[in-house]
């Protein structure tokens, strides 16, 4: 099969009227220009150049090659130019994992605005709580809520926010048995929690003078899903730890009570992990790059939502 480069640097050399002018545009000794032209002759069988002291001029077969040649440079640009704009304007599928509550709440608030931003992504999201290996799964990022980063291993981390938490219940359980102001009150209180051992909960709280002690209570009810245990406190089935975002409505319009806002548990850090930087799409880039920009913000438009109820940095986002 011929060289296509020498296809190219044939329609060059017609185009700016010599071997030398061809050889100074691109970098080339003008002898080496004429003996790959030459071969290219030879290579097909023709004469595509008539030579003369003067000036080069085209035989018939020649003009017909040279347009073929043309043809080739610019499919040639466009390819080049179709990898530089998938390059620079995301597009494809996006493959996500995103925990439950998160996608329910902030997550699933703003996708709207990506999808509209950039009109050649598509999102497949899976949308659970387990642990996905992402390299063999096929995924491209996935989003958790954790104590600590140490665990996401060699994958890369983009740290999105904090996870606060706060204890509420409805007013109907506190008129049944009391506004509590002491921990052990607060374990007498009907609870529901998203897991227990042998029918104790526990969580690490720190006293607002930085003394820790581990509140345990046993819930009447126990389900590993946060939306669901929302309904439950506001049904007066007891007080629950849930993530501010997804309560502060309620404390706004008395659907439901703080408790203890100066008691703080350990920090749940909102972040997103994906295998490498190292050839990452630009839909993909664009998507992390959204993620960084609005999670935050929408998590603190929600802490700030209310002057009346503040939320103490009470952290105690279950892990994900």
């Amino acid at each position: 099969m011929q060289d296509l480069n020498d296809m190219l640097l044939f329609a060059e050399v017609v185009e700016r009227g010599g071997f030398a002018a061809a050889g100074r545009a691109l970098g080339m000794p003008k002898s080496r220009v004429s003996r790959r032209v030459a071969g290219l002759e030879a290579q097909l069988g023709v004469r595509l150049l008539q030579r003369t002291t003067r000036k080069l001029s085209l035989t018939d077969v020649g003009e017909t090659y040279l347009r073929h040649c043309q043809a080739l440079r610019e499919s040639a640009q466009a390819a080049a130019d179709a990898v530089a704009n998938a390059q620079t304007e995301p597009r494809g599928t996006i493959r996500v994992v995103c925990p439950v509550t998160l996608a329910q709440t902030v997550l699933g608030g703003v996708m709207s605005i990506y999808l509209a931003r950039y009109p050649q992504v598509r999102i497949e999201m899976e949308v659970n709580n387990r642990v996905v290996d992402l390299v063999q799964e096929g995924v491209d990022v996935a989003l958790r809520v954790r104590l600590t980063l140490e665990t996401s291993g060699s994958l890369i981390v983009k740290r999105l926010d904090d996870a606060h938490s706060v204890l509420v219940a409805s007013p109907a359980l506190l008129e049944r048995q009391g506004t509590p102001t002491t921990l052990e009150e607060v374990a007498r209180l009907d609870s529901v929690a998203m897991s227990a051992t042998d029918g104790v909960a526990s969580i690490r709280l720190t006293s607002p003078q930085g003394r820790e002690t581990l509140l345990q209570y046993h819930p009447r009810y126990i389900a590993d899903d946060l939306l669901t245990l929302k309904f439950a406190v506001l049904g007066g089935s007891g007080m629950c730890w849930l993530p501010d975002y997804m309560c502060e409505a309620e404390l706004r319009n008395g659907q439901l009570v703080r408790l203890l806002p100066d008691w703080t548990t350990p920090v749940g850090v909102v972040h997103a992990v994906f295998p490498s930087r190292r050839g990452m799409s630009p839909a993909v880039r664009s998507f992390l790059d959204f993620l960084g920009e609005y999670m935050p913000m929408c998590s603190e438009a929600q802490r700030n939502a209310s002057e009346e109820h503040p939320p103490a940095p009470l952290r105690g986002f279950p892990p994900l």
